[in-house]
Protein backbone atom coordinates (compact mmCIF):
# COMPACT_ATOMS: atom_id res chain seq x y z
CA UNK A 1 0.00 0.00 0.00
CA UNK A 2 1.61 3.25 -0.89
CA UNK A 3 1.20 6.75 0.77
CA UNK A 4 -2.00 8.26 -0.29
CA UNK A 5 -3.29 11.68 -0.94
CA UNK A 6 -5.95 13.37 -0.86
CA UNK A 7 -6.65 15.98 -3.53
CA UNK A 8 -4.62 16.82 -6.89
CA UNK A 9 -2.26 19.34 -5.80
CA UNK A 10 1.15 18.00 -4.46
CA UNK A 11 4.21 20.14 -2.99
CA UNK A 12 7.31 18.80 -4.61
CA UNK A 13 9.37 19.94 -1.88
CA UNK A 14 8.44 17.94 0.86
CA UNK A 15 8.11 14.76 -1.10
CA UNK A 16 11.28 14.07 -0.68
CA UNK A 17 10.86 12.71 2.79
CA UNK A 18 9.11 9.79 2.06
CA UNK A 19 9.58 7.56 -1.56
CA UNK A 20 7.11 4.87 -0.37
CA UNK A 21 5.03 3.48 2.40
CA UNK A 22 5.26 0.04 3.77
CA UNK A 23 2.33 -2.31 4.84
CA UNK A 24 3.44 -4.21 8.23
CA UNK A 25 2.32 -6.15 11.27
CA UNK A 26 -0.02 -8.31 9.08
CA UNK A 27 -3.12 -6.13 7.26
CA UNK A 28 -2.11 -2.90 9.86
CA UNK A 29 -1.00 -0.37 8.20
CA UNK A 30 1.09 2.08 9.68
CA UNK A 31 3.38 5.11 8.73
CA UNK A 32 7.00 4.54 8.21
CA UNK A 33 8.85 5.37 5.53
CA UNK A 34 11.39 4.28 3.00
CA UNK A 35 14.52 6.49 2.50
CA UNK A 36 17.13 5.51 0.86
CA UNK A 37 18.11 1.72 1.87
CA UNK A 38 16.20 1.92 5.29
CA UNK A 39 12.63 2.43 6.65
CA UNK A 40 11.52 5.09 8.73
CA UNK A 41 9.50 4.71 11.23
CA UNK A 42 7.68 8.41 12.27
CA UNK A 43 6.43 6.76 15.45
CA UNK A 44 10.12 6.11 17.03
CA UNK A 45 12.22 9.11 17.93
CA UNK A 46 12.45 11.60 21.18
CA UNK A 47 11.30 14.78 21.90
CA UNK A 48 13.61 17.48 20.88
CA UNK A 49 13.47 21.50 22.22
CA UNK A 50 12.62 23.68 19.33
CA UNK A 51 12.53 28.17 19.77
CA UNK A 52 10.27 27.88 16.84
CA UNK A 53 7.78 26.03 18.68
CA UNK A 54 4.21 26.24 19.19
CA UNK A 55 2.65 26.76 15.89
CA UNK A 56 0.26 29.17 17.16
CA UNK A 57 -0.89 31.05 19.69
CA UNK A 58 -4.67 30.32 21.27
CA UNK A 59 -4.40 34.06 22.55
CA UNK A 60 -4.52 35.34 19.40
CA UNK A 61 -8.20 35.17 17.45
CA UNK A 62 -9.14 31.68 18.24
CA UNK A 63 -12.50 32.06 19.93
CA UNK A 64 -13.18 28.79 19.40
CA UNK A 65 -10.74 26.99 21.65
CA UNK A 66 -12.24 24.92 24.62
CA UNK A 67 -11.41 26.60 27.84
CA UNK A 68 -10.19 23.33 29.14
CA UNK A 69 -7.34 22.77 26.63
CA UNK A 70 -6.20 26.40 27.17
CA UNK A 71 -3.57 26.38 29.60
CA UNK A 72 -1.76 29.22 28.70
CA UNK A 73 -5.09 31.22 29.18
CA UNK A 74 -6.35 29.73 32.20
CA UNK A 75 -2.45 30.52 34.13
CA UNK A 76 0.09 28.45 33.41
CA UNK A 77 3.06 30.16 34.25
CA UNK A 78 5.70 27.82 32.82
CA UNK A 79 6.06 27.52 28.67
CA UNK A 80 9.35 25.14 27.98
CA UNK A 81 6.44 22.46 27.39
CA UNK A 82 5.15 24.36 24.14
CA UNK A 83 8.89 24.29 22.65
CA UNK A 84 9.04 20.62 22.20
CA UNK A 85 8.98 18.83 18.48
CA UNK A 86 8.75 15.50 18.07
CA UNK A 87 11.83 14.07 15.95
CA UNK A 88 11.70 10.35 14.31
CA UNK A 89 15.04 8.69 14.60
CA UNK A 90 15.57 7.96 11.21
CA UNK A 91 14.24 10.73 9.43
CA UNK A 92 12.62 14.41 9.71
CA UNK A 93 9.02 14.92 9.27
CA UNK A 94 7.56 17.74 7.01
CA UNK A 95 6.29 20.85 8.69
CA UNK A 96 3.12 21.22 8.75
CA UNK A 97 1.32 22.95 6.03
CA UNK A 98 -2.16 24.23 6.54
CA UNK A 99 -2.69 25.22 2.63
CA UNK A 100 -1.60 22.08 1.52
CA UNK A 101 -3.31 20.00 3.82
CA UNK A 102 -7.20 22.09 2.98
CA UNK A 103 -6.01 21.94 -0.86
CA UNK A 104 -5.07 17.64 -0.66
CA UNK A 105 -9.19 18.14 1.20
CA UNK A 106 -10.76 20.33 -1.06
CA UNK A 107 -14.37 18.94 -1.29
CA UNK A 108 -14.15 16.54 1.23
CA UNK A 109 -14.93 15.79 4.72
CA UNK A 110 -12.56 14.78 7.67
CA UNK A 111 -14.45 13.35 10.71
CA UNK A 112 -12.78 12.41 14.31
CA UNK A 113 -15.17 9.99 15.79
CA UNK A 114 -14.45 9.24 19.42
CA UNK A 115 -14.21 10.78 23.24
CA UNK A 116 -12.60 13.92 24.63
CA UNK A 117 -9.46 12.86 23.47
CA UNK A 118 -10.59 13.42 19.73
CA UNK A 119 -12.35 16.68 20.26
CA UNK A 120 -8.92 17.24 22.12
CA UNK A 121 -7.11 16.37 18.58
CA UNK A 122 -9.84 18.14 16.12
CA UNK A 123 -9.61 21.03 18.34
CA UNK A 124 -5.73 21.33 17.43
CA UNK A 125 -6.20 20.35 13.72
CA UNK A 126 -8.50 23.70 13.78
CA UNK A 127 -6.31 25.61 15.41
CA UNK A 128 -3.32 24.79 13.16
CA UNK A 129 -5.42 24.94 9.94
CA UNK A 130 -6.64 28.67 11.03
CA UNK A 131 -3.40 29.88 11.71
CA UNK A 132 -1.80 28.38 8.40
CA UNK A 133 -4.50 29.97 6.45
CA UNK A 134 -5.33 33.20 8.65
CA UNK A 135 -7.39 34.85 5.85
CA UNK A 136 -9.77 31.87 5.22
CA UNK A 137 -13.37 32.25 6.25
CA UNK A 138 -14.33 29.62 8.55
CA UNK A 139 -17.80 28.54 10.37
CA UNK A 140 -18.37 26.33 13.33
CA UNK A 141 -21.86 24.81 14.44
CA UNK A 142 -22.05 22.60 17.34
CA UNK A 143 -25.19 20.47 16.62
CA UNK A 144 -25.67 18.02 19.85
CA UNK A 145 -22.72 15.69 19.71
CA UNK A 146 -21.10 16.68 16.22
CA UNK A 147 -19.30 19.74 15.88
CA UNK A 148 -18.28 20.85 12.14
CA UNK A 149 -15.89 23.40 11.40
CA UNK A 150 -16.19 24.14 7.69
CA UNK A 151 -14.24 26.26 5.20
CA UNK A 152 -15.83 27.61 2.91
CA UNK A 153 -13.40 28.57 0.00
CA UNK A 154 -11.53 25.16 0.15
CA UNK A 155 -15.48 23.55 0.39
CA UNK A 156 -13.94 21.31 3.23
CA UNK A 157 -15.65 20.47 6.46
CA UNK A 158 -13.29 19.15 9.45
CA UNK A 159 -15.86 17.61 12.18
CA UNK A 160 -16.20 15.76 15.07
CA UNK A 161 -18.62 13.38 16.18
CA UNK A 162 -18.63 12.25 20.28
CA UNK A 163 -19.44 8.59 20.73
CA UNK A 164 -16.78 7.59 23.53
CA UNK A 165 -17.48 3.88 23.25
CA UNK A 166 -18.01 3.64 19.39
CA UNK A 167 -20.64 0.69 20.11
CA UNK A 168 -24.13 1.45 21.63
CA UNK A 169 -25.17 2.57 24.59
CA UNK A 170 -29.55 2.02 25.12
CA UNK A 171 -31.78 2.91 27.91
CA UNK A 172 -34.30 -0.05 28.23
CA UNK A 173 -36.60 -0.06 31.12
CA UNK A 174 -33.87 -1.99 33.32
CA UNK A 175 -31.31 0.37 33.06
CA UNK A 176 -28.24 1.48 30.46
CA UNK A 177 -27.24 -0.75 28.71
CA UNK A 178 -23.09 -0.77 27.06
CA UNK A 179 -23.93 -3.19 23.54
CA UNK A 180 -21.02 -4.17 22.59
CA UNK A 181 -21.91 -6.02 19.10
CA UNK A 182 -24.24 -3.06 18.02
CA UNK A 183 -23.00 0.02 16.42
CA UNK A 184 -26.03 1.60 14.70
CA UNK A 185 -24.10 5.07 15.69
CA UNK A 186 -22.29 4.11 12.32
CA UNK A 187 -25.03 5.50 9.98
CA UNK A 188 -23.27 8.97 10.84
CA UNK A 189 -19.90 8.01 9.65
CA UNK A 190 -21.06 6.70 5.70
CA UNK A 191 -20.01 8.81 3.17
CA UNK A 192 -16.94 10.46 4.93
CA UNK A 193 -13.54 10.90 2.73
CA UNK A 194 -11.47 10.71 5.93
CA UNK A 195 -11.85 8.65 9.30
CA UNK A 196 -10.29 8.70 12.43
CA UNK A 197 -11.42 6.93 14.99
CA UNK A 198 -10.59 6.79 19.18
CA UNK A 199 -11.93 4.89 22.58
CA UNK A 200 -10.55 4.14 25.44
CA UNK A 201 -10.28 6.19 28.47
CA UNK A 202 -14.45 5.94 29.14
CA UNK A 203 -14.15 2.24 29.16
CA UNK A 204 -12.56 2.46 32.74
CA UNK A 205 -15.05 4.50 34.32
CA UNK A 206 -16.85 3.21 37.30
CA UNK A 207 -18.91 4.62 39.91
CA UNK A 208 -21.27 7.81 39.17
CA UNK A 209 -18.49 8.83 36.12
CA UNK A 210 -19.80 4.67 34.23
CA UNK A 211 -22.12 5.74 31.53
CA UNK A 212 -23.89 2.34 31.73
CA UNK A 213 -25.48 0.11 33.94
CA UNK A 214 -25.03 -3.48 31.82
CA UNK A 215 -22.83 -4.41 29.49
CA UNK A 216 -24.70 -6.87 26.72
CA UNK A 217 -22.98 -9.64 24.37
CA UNK A 218 -25.70 -11.34 22.03
CA UNK A 219 -28.40 -12.10 24.66
CA UNK A 220 -25.87 -12.24 27.65
CA UNK A 221 -26.25 -9.57 30.03
CA UNK A 222 -23.87 -8.66 33.09
CA UNK A 223 -23.24 -6.51 35.37
CA UNK A 224 -19.55 -6.09 34.37
CA UNK A 225 -16.58 -7.75 32.89
CA UNK A 226 -13.21 -6.96 32.36
CA UNK A 227 -13.01 -3.92 31.29
CA UNK A 228 -10.10 -5.26 28.54
CA UNK A 229 -12.05 -7.84 27.27
CA UNK A 230 -15.01 -5.52 26.94
CA UNK A 231 -12.85 -3.11 25.25
CA UNK A 232 -11.96 -5.42 22.60
CA UNK A 233 -14.98 -6.89 21.73
CA UNK A 234 -16.27 -3.73 21.08
CA UNK A 235 -13.51 -2.82 19.02
CA UNK A 236 -14.15 -6.22 16.78
CA UNK A 237 -17.28 -5.04 16.27
CA UNK A 238 -16.09 -1.75 15.25
CA UNK A 239 -13.61 -3.82 12.95
CA UNK A 240 -16.48 -5.33 11.45
CA UNK A 241 -18.10 -2.27 10.56
CA UNK A 242 -15.20 -1.17 8.94
CA UNK A 243 -14.78 -4.13 6.73
CA UNK A 244 -18.85 -4.35 5.86
CA UNK A 245 -19.14 -0.67 5.13
CA UNK A 246 -16.02 1.06 3.76
CA UNK A 247 -14.74 1.42 0.33
CA UNK A 248 -11.25 2.11 0.27
CA UNK A 249 -11.41 4.01 -2.91
CA UNK A 250 -13.00 6.62 -1.35
CA UNK A 251 -12.89 6.64 2.31
CA UNK A 252 -9.74 6.18 4.66
CA UNK A 253 -9.58 5.08 8.19
CA UNK A 254 -7.33 5.94 10.77
CA UNK A 255 -7.56 4.80 14.25
CA UNK A 256 -5.75 7.67 16.79
CA UNK A 257 -3.46 5.13 19.31
CA UNK A 258 -4.43 5.01 22.74
CA UNK A 259 -3.84 8.26 24.58
CA UNK A 260 -2.24 8.02 27.70
CA UNK A 261 -2.83 9.46 31.42
CA UNK A 262 0.24 11.02 33.26
CA UNK A 263 -1.57 10.03 37.10
CA UNK A 264 0.91 7.69 38.29
CA UNK A 265 4.33 9.23 38.81
CA UNK A 266 5.61 5.96 39.65
CA UNK A 267 6.07 5.22 35.37
CA UNK A 268 8.67 7.58 35.31
CA UNK A 269 10.48 7.97 38.76
CA UNK A 270 7.90 9.83 40.72
CA UNK A 271 6.45 6.99 43.32
CA UNK A 272 4.01 9.90 45.22
CA UNK A 273 3.39 12.30 42.11
CA UNK A 274 1.41 13.01 39.30
CA UNK A 275 1.36 15.58 35.71
CA UNK A 276 1.12 18.36 38.27
CA UNK A 277 4.12 20.17 38.28
CA UNK A 278 5.91 18.49 35.34
CA UNK A 279 7.35 20.85 32.87
CA UNK A 280 9.46 18.45 30.65
CA UNK A 281 9.38 15.21 28.55
CA UNK A 282 10.58 11.93 29.61
CA UNK A 283 14.17 12.04 28.14
CA UNK A 284 15.22 9.46 25.31
CA UNK A 285 12.63 7.28 23.25
CA UNK A 286 11.73 4.44 25.87
CA UNK A 287 9.16 5.47 28.37
CA UNK A 288 10.03 3.52 31.80
CA UNK A 289 6.42 2.44 32.85
CA UNK A 290 6.14 -0.24 30.29
CA UNK A 291 3.63 -0.63 27.47
CA UNK A 292 0.20 0.43 26.76
CA UNK A 293 -2.26 -2.90 27.28
CA UNK A 294 -4.96 -0.99 25.75
CA UNK A 295 -2.67 0.18 22.44
CA UNK A 296 -1.61 -3.90 22.59
CA UNK A 297 -5.47 -4.64 22.16
CA UNK A 298 -5.62 -1.99 19.03
CA UNK A 299 -3.14 -3.18 17.32
CA UNK A 300 -4.36 -6.80 17.60
CA UNK A 301 -7.78 -6.00 16.33
CA UNK A 302 -6.72 -3.66 13.28
CA UNK A 303 -4.18 -6.58 12.54
CA UNK A 304 -6.92 -9.04 11.21
CA UNK A 305 -9.16 -6.16 9.16
CA UNK A 306 -8.62 -6.60 5.73
CA UNK A 307 -9.32 -3.28 4.76
CA UNK A 308 -6.40 -0.69 4.93
CA UNK A 309 -6.70 0.87 8.33
CA UNK A 310 -3.93 3.75 9.31
CA UNK A 311 -2.51 3.71 13.12
CA UNK A 312 -1.78 6.76 14.32
CA UNK A 313 0.43 4.79 17.17
CA UNK A 314 0.86 8.35 19.30
CA UNK A 315 0.81 6.14 22.39
CA UNK A 316 4.54 5.98 23.58
CA UNK A 317 5.44 9.47 22.02
CA UNK A 318 2.48 11.16 24.26
CA UNK A 319 3.64 8.67 26.98
CA UNK A 320 6.29 10.29 27.14
CA UNK A 321 5.36 13.96 27.50
CA UNK A 322 4.17 13.81 31.39
CA UNK A 323 4.32 17.50 31.10
CA UNK A 324 2.17 18.40 28.43
CA UNK A 325 -1.45 18.22 29.99
CA UNK A 326 -3.40 20.89 32.04
CA UNK A 327 -2.62 19.46 35.20
CA UNK A 328 -4.61 22.06 37.37
CA UNK A 329 -4.79 24.57 34.65
CA UNK A 330 -7.57 23.06 32.88
CA UNK A 331 -11.33 24.08 33.12
CA UNK A 332 -11.75 22.50 36.87
CA UNK A 333 -8.47 24.35 38.20
CA UNK A 334 -7.07 22.92 41.62
CA UNK A 335 -10.46 21.21 42.13
CA UNK A 336 -10.11 19.01 39.31
CA UNK A 337 -6.54 18.08 38.12
CA UNK A 338 -6.51 17.07 34.86
CA UNK A 339 -3.66 14.57 33.83
CA UNK A 340 -5.17 12.35 30.83
CA UNK A 341 -6.31 15.50 28.37
CA UNK A 342 -3.72 17.92 26.79
CA UNK A 343 -2.89 21.66 26.95
CA UNK A 344 -2.94 23.61 22.84
CA UNK A 345 -0.62 24.30 21.97
CA UNK A 346 0.97 20.94 22.36
CA UNK A 347 1.12 17.33 22.17
CA UNK A 348 -2.41 16.90 19.80
CA UNK A 349 -0.32 19.20 17.08
CA UNK A 350 2.06 16.54 16.84
CA UNK A 351 -0.58 13.85 15.85
CA UNK A 352 -2.19 15.80 13.52
CA UNK A 353 1.41 16.50 11.91
CA UNK A 354 1.92 12.99 11.48
CA UNK A 355 -1.90 12.74 9.78
CA UNK A 356 -0.45 15.11 7.58
CA UNK A 357 2.55 13.70 6.68
CA UNK A 358 0.50 10.37 5.87
CA UNK A 359 -1.69 12.34 3.13
CA UNK A 360 2.28 13.19 1.66
CA UNK A 361 2.97 11.37 -1.08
Amino acid sequence: MGCFALGAILVPVLVVLCLAQQQVHGDMHVNKRRWKNYVCDIFKGSWVYDESYPLYETSVNFPFIEREFDCQNNGRPDHDYLKFRWQPTACNLPRFNGQDFLSRLGGKSIMFVGDSLSLNQWQSLTCMLHKTVPQAKYTSVRNGGLSTFTFPTFNTKVMFSRNAFLVDIVNTSSGRVLKLDSIEGGKLWKNIDVLIFNTWHWWLHTGRKQPWDFIEVGKVRVQDMDRLVAYEKGLKTWANWVETNVDPTKTKVFFQGVSPDHMSGGEWGQPNGNCVGETRPVSGSIYPGGPNKAEQVVEQVISRISKPVYLLNVTTLSQLRKDGHPSVYGSGGHRNIDCSHWCLPGVPDTWNQLLYTSFLP
